[in-house]
């Protein structure tokens, strides 16, 4: 029989992940019971993007876009809306809550690590950004003939990049923000400039060209035009995949230096 002291460092990692499947297993029961954040994280995008397609003029080629319609160019602008929704307006509200009522600093006298319940968060606002992309590139495929990327591989790499940099923004806003009602203004105070720089209210490609260069120095505008790239069939530029990749590294490191569980 082997001894308690051989059998106690292969025990601890299994009821490590044990612990950490359970906590997702609940966040996702808890997640799925709030309404309002499934509605602006996967119903709000498409509905916009149906918004616009309703619009005639916006169905039809202009020789301003290059012969592309304004629908074309809404669909990854609907992507992106669903990860900045996910990452820094829903998630952060989440995690200050958490700290505010003292959850995280219980969970600290359990098994339970909190780090178990942040990486929750983050995969379960990860997932529904990823579920809204599925029905946003669908309905505008199915409804409005918008073709799928000529380029998959760089479309799905320049949205996995802009969707971390929103996840660590989230991070940050948490990090800096003692109660959710903090967390809601500096989370609006950036929401609503990535917004524009993601092309909610004009799409990139109509910005004078200065405006252009100054939005693709933020992931989201970036990210832009790397689907827009990806979109046409060709390889987004290096440089526009590796504005959001270093938003998202530079973010990270900022969180983790910032965040406190209590």
């Amino acid at each position: 029989m082997p001894s308690p002291r051989s059998t106690r460092p292969d025990s601890a990692p299994p009821k490590a992940r044990s612990a950490s499947r359970a906590v997702l297993k609940t966040e996702a029961r808890l997640f799925l019971r709030e309404p309002g954040t499934l509605f602006w994280i996967l119903v709000f995008p498409t509905l916009l993007l149906i918004i616009i397609g309703l619009i005639p003029s916006f169905r039809e080629a202009q020789a301003s876009l290059g012969g592309r319609r304004v629908i074309d160019l809404y669909v990854p602008v609907a992507l992106l809306l669903s990860a900045i929704t996910a990452g820094i307006q829903a998630m952060p509200t989440v995690l200050t809550g958490y700290r505010e009522r003292g959850i995280l600093r219980r969970m600290s006298t359990t098994p339970v690590r909190p780090a178990a319940l942040l990486g929750a968060q983050i995969t379960l606002h990860g997932a529904a950004a990823v579920v809204s992309w599925v029905l946003a590139l669908t309905v505008g495929r199915l409804a409005f003939g918008v073709a799928l990327p000529g380029q998959p591989l760089g479309y799905a790499l320049a949205l996995v990049l802009t969707l971390c940099s929103a996840l660590a923004l989230g991070c940050v806003i948490c990090s800096l923000s003692p109660t959710t009602k903090v967390a809601g203004v500096v989370g609006s105070a950036a929401f609503f400039p990535m917004m524009f720089a993601a092309g909610v209210w004009v799409p990139v490609q109509s910005m004078p060209d200065t405006l252009q260069r100054i939005v693709q120095l933020v992931p989201f505008g970036a990210a832009s035009q790397a689907l827009s790239q990806a979109a046409s069939g060709h390889w987004p530029d290096w440089s526009q995949l590796a504005v959001p990749a270093a938003w998202a590294v530079v973010l990270g490191w900022v969180a983790k230096r910032l965040f406190r569980w209590e």
